[in-house]
């Protein structure tokens, strides 16, 4: 019998792989700084190893993620802590790396931008504040919402899902437990099962490092499958600084194998597009020509060289 509402708590945390002690570490306390580096170093090892089991999972919510994007969806984010910081930093990378706008990829953490630098007690507690984040940013049933919790348990996270569901918006869930509650509220589950950290419950080491793998994968998926690269290069990314502006025309270099002065002269006359330059040069089409073949392949430039292709 339960006579302290945390008694529950305690409960789900016992069953948690992640909340566990690490029998590999017991001893971390009395190591050197070289030594713990080599301890934790040994530990995040195994992390891309425990991603195996879910590769499937995550394909298939990237094809969910396409899909969307496809119908004008958007992909969002939502998570609570180290969680919601991680969504946050895979969100925001997304328009300059692909050219998407800020808006097709978004992301929301438990207790508002301010919890990005400061924890804000309590907020991942409460699933009314992801309906009432979720609301205001017009979640629709064309949108993909993904909840983030190493724990599996978030109500925050909870929350939102069962909100998006209610829209009839595709929803997946990223944990790090087995049989965690955000697995079976989704549509969708992926569990990276990482095990205990070398530091017990501290969930922003291989829980988090496990995340951030997975969620790279997602996006780059997607966008790989909409289009936004060419062989392995990102050829539509935007060139907003002069860093940006230097990998356009290394890009459309090793695209094309041309002289830099032509990759410059290529990307100016396609309005810095790198996309659009390479399809330029390697097909000796006019910039407008190229334009509208790439509309017409829906950004694939391998679909318009194949299509140009003489019989």
């Amino acid at each position: 019998m339960m006579n302290n509402p945390q008694d529950a708590l305690l409960q789900q945390l016992d069953a948690m792989s992640s909340e566990a002690r690490n029998p590999d570490s017991w001893d971390i306390d009395l190591l050197s700084s070289l030594e713990i580096v080599q301890r934790i170093n040994a530990e995040d090892q195994t992390v891309a190893h425990s991603l195996q089991s879910c590769l499937s999972d995550v394909a298939a919510v990237a094809d969910r993620i396409v899909t969307a994007f496809a119908a004008g969806g958007r992909l969002v984010y939502l998570g609570a802590g180290t969680s919601g910081r991680l969504g946050i930093l895979d969100a925001v990378e997304c328009p300059p790396t692909y050219s998407v706008p800020s808006s097709q990829v978004v992301a929301l953490i438990a207790g508002g931008n301010g919890a990005v630098y400061k924890a804000v007690e309590g907020a991942e507690d409460n699933p009314d504040l992801a309906v009432d984040d979720l609301k205001r940013i017009d979640l629709c049933k064309n949108d993909i919402l993904i909840g983030i919790a190493a724990s599996g348990r978030t109500p925050y996270v909870l929350g939102g899902l069962a909100y998006a569901r209610s829209l009839g918006c595709f929803t997946a869930a990223i944990s790090c437990n087995a049989n965690a509650p955000v697995l079976t509220a989704a549509d969708a589950g992926i569990c990276a099962v990482v095990g205990p950290e070398v530091v017990t419950g501290s969930t922003r080491m291989k829980a988090g490092t496990a995340q951030k793998l997975i969620l790279n994968m997602l996006t780059t998926t997607a966008m790989i499958r909409s289009g936004k690269v060419y062989q392995n290069l990102m050829v539509d990314l935007h060139a907003s600084n002069e860093k940006l502006v230097a990998r356009a025309v290394r890009i459309v270099i090793q695209a094309t194998d041309c002289e830099p002065q032509i990759a410059r002269d290529a990307l100016k006359a396609a309005d810095m597009s790198a996309k659009l330059a390479i399809l330029h040069i390697l097909s000796g089409q006019s910039i407008e020509h190229c334009k509208t073949q790439l509309e017409q392949q829906h950004g694939f430039i391998r679909k318009v060289l194949e299509q140009d292709k003489p019989a």
